[in-house]
């Protein structure tokens, strides 16, 4: 039975719902600098949201979730992906929007998009085929990110990738050197690149979730490596961050150990670093006052840690380099990986007609195969380098950890 209540009377205008109660300075729907290819409004759901939907939706995310965070998809079941790193930065960014009154749908759509670029196997397979590209453009998997929204994704009927908002494609380009900005500006002038030659910032939400990516895989890889048994509370307690929590939560509970103990002392180290940035930027934003986005845009980071805390978020992350990611067992491992994606990437360049003829048939082989590479996961990757080359790169051995 229909409702007595008309849908399109819920929100008469669009946007009304979603911008209801943002702050002067956040990004607003109806104010976005709109898509490459236009497209009209729908019903119930602005721009951002729009955005956010498609991302889910498309392909590439699907695949996050067998793509490496730190250990490969094949040492263990409970280890954070890509997709379930996404998700955590995903959530403390919207956290974060919500205390400053910033717009959260656009947070949510960068944070589920800004690792869509990653390659299998982690940093380690995103070395490897920039070696391989070394001569042909390079690569970066915050441009490939980029790269598959607007160009990869084949989900519409009259043009290529996800068109996203300018706001949500310019927060998934974290990083970008003056030479790729300079590129990218040449076909898009004024565009998502323009921030890094003119020394502007993206959005404030886009300041918030890249700062929920460092606060969430510094949280989750302390967790990875502690289950992993490659880290011991020994290393986690040379942190002052930890240390302190560490001993707060056994005066709270005496005698806690074990997981309830570690999941205890990263709750209240996330929520010490939310209410930081919470506090130290609505310090900057007392101290600036911007009263439009775009104007907040021309005031330098606003989004920030204190001091105190950014010094402690950098000892942080010296141990987790020290203790975890140069552990002879991890380099181990990623050393192998760059060899399936240096394997991988020759055999094709080879043979194109190896690939989907998507990839086999264009013009612009290097890149397709990078292309085609990069978005493969951990265990496909692995497959078809099996299949490539007769050879099982990690063995019949499985796991090089035993997680707890």
């Amino acid at each position: 039975m229909r409702s007595s209540v008309d849908a399109t009377c819920l929100w008469p205008n669009e946007h009304r719902h979603a911008d209801a109660g943002l702050a002067p300075y956040a990004s607003r729907a109806d104010h976005s600098r709109g898509r490459r290819h236009a497209e009209a409004p729908v019903r119930l759901r602005d721009a951002y949201q729009r955005d956010r939907d498609r991302v889910v939706h498309c392909t590439a995310f699907r695949r996050l979730v067998y793509k490496t965070q730190v250990f490969l998809n094949h040492e263990g079941d409970l280890f954070r992906t890509r997709l379930t790193h996404s998700l955590e930065v995903a959530q403390l960014g919207r956290s974060i929007a919500r205390a400053l009154a910033l717009n959260e749908d656009l947070v949510e759509a960068i944070a589920l998009a800004h690792d869509l670029g990653h390659t299998p196997f982690g940093h380690a397979g995103q070395e490897a085929l920039h070696g391989c590209m070394r001569e042909h453009g390079g690569f970066e998997h915050n441009l490939q990110s980029l790269r598959v929204v607007d160009v990869l994704e084949v989900r519409y009927p009259t043009y290529d990738g996800l068109n996203l908002c300018f706001e949500a494609r310019q927060g998934i380009l974290k990083h970008c050197s003056a030479a790729d900005a300079r590129q990218i500006e040449a076909t898009e002038p004024d565009g998502v690149a323009r921030r890094f030659l003119d020394g502007t910032q993206a959005s404030l939400e886009a300041q918030v979730t890249d700062l929920a990516d460092e606060i969430a895989y510094n949280a989750h890889d302390i967790d990875d490596g502690m289950r992993s048994g490659l880290l011991g509370w020994d290393d986690l307690l040379q942190v002052d961050l930890i240390c302190g929590h560490h001993d707060a939560v056994l005066a709270d509970h005496p005698g806690l150990a074990g997981r309830r103990l570690l999941a205890e002392v990263i709750r209240r180290m996330l929520s010490e670093q939310v209410h930081d940035v919470i506090d130290s930027t609505v310090e900057a934003l007392d101290a600036s006052r911007p009263q439009a986005a775009e104007e907040a845009r021309r005031m330098g980071r606003l989004v920030r840690f204190s001091t105190a805390m950014r010094d402690q978020s950098t000892a942080l992350k010296r141990m987790l380099m020290r203790k975890l990611y140069r552990h002879e067992q991890v380099v181990h491992t990623t050393g192998i990986a760059r060899g399936i994606v240096a394997d991988l990437f020759s055999a094709y360049a080879l043979d194109p007609l190896q690939m989907p003829d998507e990839f086999a048939l264009r013009p612009d082989r290097h890149r397709a195969v990078s292309d085609y590479v990069a978005g493969m996961t951990d265990r496909f990757a692995i497959r078809e380098h099996q299949r490539l080359t007769g050879r099982d790169a990690f063995g019949p051995a499985g796991p090089i950890t035993r997680p707890r």
